[in-house]
């Protein structure tokens, strides 16, 4: 596929006008003071037995599993189903949970496609009213092209869509991460998001765990994705305790309401790098051009020498 800088600026552009819209998911960045240093962090050991809550964040290798709570906000004993042993970072500076970009080995032509499944705690009407916020012809059409991926999901979504965050999370080919549960701001301002102090912040995480676990969500990961990528010292220290990994991206796609699949695909391929993390959406109302710009991406990418992995792989390297 020919690149056009021509629909790259113009995607550039569109995505840049249009990331507020979405409530900024995706299309934020956290802030570049000591909260930066995080994601030097180290890939850390596959999780051994999970410790105890609150046990602190120097055991960098221990299982984020029990994180979730049975009852929101209320940290106890491991969920079934709770996020399992997948590798993490180890803390970043004082503790503060560690931020993941992109991987480290550059020279394996690898690249993780991540897909931000969004609904607002407030937004029950609009989907009543029949707004989509899934999109599951993206979906089957990553099973098709056997396209492993990981999901950020948030709470309210699994909620939503009960059914369908089952067989995602029971599918080898996905994995669930923490998108928060209500997808409001973790620092603020961002884009406009109400905003969550230190201990609701930590509550939001537990509780989006706990709906992945009601639906039957079994493949999740302890991974987490700030809403509007929004983060900073405080908000990394509010989630220490939940033995998490944040996830940050790389490459924007551009896909927020845009209209043009041949230009998200174009934004993609021309900033894809050995090791990189796409951001993209799951939402059929706010991104409805996503899957077709899939199908643009993924054959050319593999042309490439491209091979597609989850987040977990690229961090476990």
């Amino acid at each position: 596929m020919t690149i056009s800088v021509r629909k790259v600026a113009a995607a550039a552009a569109l995505s840049a006008a249009l990331t507020a819209s979405l409530a900024g998911c995706g299309g934020g960045s956290g802030t570049k003071d000591a909260a930066r240093e995080a994601r030097l962090g180290t890939p850390a050991a596959s999780a051994p037995a999970a410790s105890a809550p609150g046990a602190g964040a120097a055991s960098a290798s221990s299982s984020p599993s029990s994180s979730p709570s049975s009852s929101p906000g209320a940290p106890g004993a491991p969920l079934a189903g709770a996020p399992g042993r997948a590798p993490t970072l180890a803390p970043g500076p004082n503790g503060l949970t560690p931020v993941f970009e992109r991987a480290k080995q550059r020279t394996d032509k690898t690249v993780a496609l991540t897909f931000d499944a969004d609904m607002t705690s407030d937004q029950g009407p609009r989907a009543a009213g029949g707004e989509r916020f899934d999109n599951p012809q993206l979906i089957s059409t990553l099973r098709t092209l056997k396209v492993p991926s990981t999901i950020f999901m948030t709470g309210r979504w699994a909620e939503e869509y009960p059914d369908q965050a089952k067989a995602i999370g029971t599918d080898a080919n996905f994995e669930i991460a923490n998108h928060s549960y209500s997808h409001h701001a973790f620092k603020s301002p961002c884009y406009g998001l109400p905003a969550l102090d230190g201990a609701a912040a930590r509550a939001d995480v537990d509780r989006a765990f706990a709906a992945f676990h009601r639906a039957g969500a079994v493949n999740t990961v302890p991974y987490f994705r700030f809403p509007g990528g929004c983060y900073d010292d405080p908000a990394l220290r509010a989630l220490s305790t939940a033995k998490v990994t944040a996830v940050q991206w790389d490459v924007v796609s551009g896909d927020a309401f845009a209209s043009d699949p041949d230009a998200v695909a174009e934004q993609v391929l021309a900033g894809v790098k050995p090791g990189s993390v796409v951001v993209m959406h799951c939402t059929r109302s706010a991104a409805p051009v996503t899957e077709e710009a899939i199908q643009k991406i993924v054959p050319e990418l593999r042309k490439r020498g491209y091979r597609f992995v989850k987040v977990s792989e690229l961090i476990g390297t």
